[in-house]
């Protein structure tokens, strides 16, 4: 329903446009100068100065103006520059100003020649644009502007907003001095800083409320909008000094983000979930259940890294949590790696490496052997097994794999039914098996002792997958002639002390857990992980959720989005349609998805809907988590 006796005034510049019109004039008016970019540095500059009211708006104008040289025909290629950089939240709720054209109005130290073909499509017409003209001389050349219009004169808004004389609660939404100073000086009820373009902390520390978009003022003013909960209060807490292009990629998309370089203690992610939405790790954050019950607010646990087994999945699973990982983003980094390893202990590096430290020369072919022609058992064949299969295979390695599931060769890699049978006929053998608690010391004493005298062993699974104590006899007695370690069963929650049985044993390369951590790797996770983030919060889609049924939504279009997750229980979704029905809600789409503990529906309604439908299925019983999405 629309409010009676409220009234909307815009800025345009940097509010309704993501751009000064004028900035973008002058890239226009300048190409192919000379001293273009140091032209249009100043213009920029005398922009701000006046935006911030640091100098008269006039002088503002009048220096613009002269820096510009611009021509009457350059408007219209302005106008088609500026219907491309309208703000993106603004466009996206087009039918805010549609339907409350008749209380909105533009008030803008801009021009009515740029302004009014912009605006007319957003259904503000001419008479309630107020903004400058310009003035040309005969040739069509901009000379200036009018001077006996208010707008041209410092702190002209406040006039022409006297002078209109508008009848209730008058609420000003700009990006700068001269929107702000309307409330100031008395005319105006409300001032909203528009911080989606550009952040000007004067306009800030003077606002009612800072709105990062148009969602926020739309959600503050209780008015309809494109999406029901605005983005940037969404909250995100980022751990663990995750590449920056995630923090990035979510604040570019409206969120919140938060970005903490360190792992936290229980205690202190208990006392810092509160009010987070969304919260991103790495490998060392343990989310317990203690931190999934202080957890008021969370949606979603985003795991940068490939292992969950930092995350309580169940306890997440049980209280509406989705949670996301990224299974592919760095298996290149641990593939490359895993050759390398191969190759330096057949070679056996490390040993000449640290004689010739000490300052020993020992050139010697003993123990030194290529990897072509050599065995390569592989066991576990998912993503990484078979890239590496693939790559072992192109270096002359022949390979043989196991795995529990039937899995398809790639190339010339044969299948072996046991993994004894893998055991004893690989020369390496490197393990690529998952985080299931099942796996715990799955190479043991009796695993190596069917492997070949004289093996290697690379580990760039998990740390409990072998028993390092029999790792270590075998490694003494000679039985295997070397080793990998890249992960261990107890690994310090930051850099300090570390202990390994392994430590100074020839021909044995320990790294810190850093198969898949390279720059290329990181910057892959987080995109992936982010993406999925967004997917989720922005449209429910939970495809490659780890501990949620996987729903893939089509685009949803004029319709609201209801996200309903409950105990997989008979009877829910005929309950959920008998509360849609008694409130004459148009179903258009309905997804349901379940697995053992949970169902997770997703229902698209084409109409407008009545809020106690909101209450009613919060009140359906089992309901674990709702959300209305638009």
């Amino acid at each position: 329903m629309i409010e009676v006796g409220r009234k909307y005034v815009f800025d345009f510049d940097s509010t309704l446009t993501r751009v000064e019109a004028l900035d973008v004039l002058a890239e226009m008016t300048l190409a192919g100068k000379s001293d273009r970019e140091e032209v249009i540095h100043e213009i920029q500059a005398i922009t701000n100065l006046g935006i911030d009211g640091d100098i008269s708006f006039t002088e503002s104008l009048e220096r613009r103006i002269k820096l510009l040289k611009a021509h009457k025909d350059d408007l219209e290629g302005l106008v088609t520059e500026l219907k491309q950089k309208i703000s993106k939240s603004i466009e996206a709720n087009k039918e805010f100003f549609e339907k409350f054209s008749d209380d909105i109005y533009v008030i803008s130290c801009g021009f009515k020649e740029f302004i009014d073909p912009i605006v007319e499509e957003y259904n503000i017409p001419s008479d309630r644009v107020f903004a400058n003209t310009f003035e040309f001389d005969e040739s069509g050349n901009i000379i200036g502007f009018d001077e006996e219009n208010p707008l041209a004169s410092h702190n002209g808004k406040i006039e022409c907003l006297k002078r209109l004389d508008l009848d209730g609660e008058v609420q000003v939404i700009g990006d700068g001095y001269s929107d702000y100073v309307m409330r100031e000086a008395g005319i105006a009820h409300k001032f909203f800083a528009y911080t989606e373009n550009v952040h000007r902390n004067k306009a800030a520390d003077n606002a009612d409320h800072v709105t990062p978009n148009m969602d926020e003022f739309l959600f503050v003013n209780d008015l309809p909008r494109n999406i029901s909960y605005p983005k940037n209060r969404i909250k995100i807490l980022l751990l663990e000094n995750v590449h920056p292009a995630a923090f990035d990629n979510l604040s570019e998309d409206g969120f919140s983000v938060e970005l903490v370089e360190k792992s936290l203690s229980e205690q202190e992610l208990i006392e810092r979930i509160k009010g987070v939405h969304v919260l991103g790790i790495r490998s060392k954050t343990q989310v317990s259940k203690a931190v999934i019950e202080a957890a008021d607010k969370l949606l979603v646990v985003g795991a940068f890294c490939i292992g969950t087994t930092q995350i309580d999945l169940e306890g997440c699973q049980k209280n509406g949590i989705v949670v996301f990982n990224a299974p592919y983003s760095n298996t290149r980094s641990v593939v490359e790696l895993a050759i390398g390893q191969i190759i330096m202990l057949m070679r056996n590096v490390f040993p000449r490496s640290t004689e010739i430290h000490s300052g020993q020369w020992n050139k010697t072919a003993i123990n030194s052997r290529e990897i072509r022609g050599k065995n390569l058992g592989i066991v576990g064949y998912g993503n990484i097994g078979k890239q590496l299969s693939v790559l072992a295979e192109a270096m002359g390695m022949r390979v043989y794999y196991y795995d529990i599931d039937d899995k398809l060769a790639l190339g010339n890699a044969v299948q072996c039914k046991t993994l004894e049978d893998l055991l004893n006929v690989s020369d390496v053998v490197s393990l690529h098996i998952d985080d299931n608690k099942a796996n715990k010391n799955y190479i043991g004493e009796r695993e190596i002792n069917q492997m070949r005298d004289g093996a290697m062993l690379i580990n760039l699974s998990r740390g409990f997958v072998v028993d390092i104590p029999a790792l270590e006899k075998a490694l003494k007695s000679k039985k295997l002639a070397g080793a990998a370690v890249d992960v261990y069963p107890e690994e310090p929650r930051s850099n300090g002390e570390f202990y390994s049985e392994l430590q100074g044993l020839p021909n044995v390369i320990l790294t810190p857990h850093v198969g898949g951590s390279t720059e290329e790797a990181q910057r892959n996770i987080a995109d992936f992980v982010p993406n999925k983030i967004m997917d989720y919060i922005n449209s429910g889609n939970t495809v490659d959720a780890v501990n949620f049924p996987n729903i893939r939504l089509p685009k949803q279009n004029n319709a609201h989005r209801f996200l309903h997750i409950h105990r997989n229980v008979p009877g829910i979704m005929a309950h959920i349609n008998e509360v849609l029905a008694k409130f004459d809600m148009n179903i258009t789409g309905q997804y349901l998805s379940t697995d053992s503990e949970v169902g997770y529906v997703i229902t698209d309604l084409d109409k407008d809907y009545n809020k106690e439908v909101i209450k009613a299925l919060k009140k359906v019983e089992h309901t674990i988590k709702f959300r209305v999405l638009y």
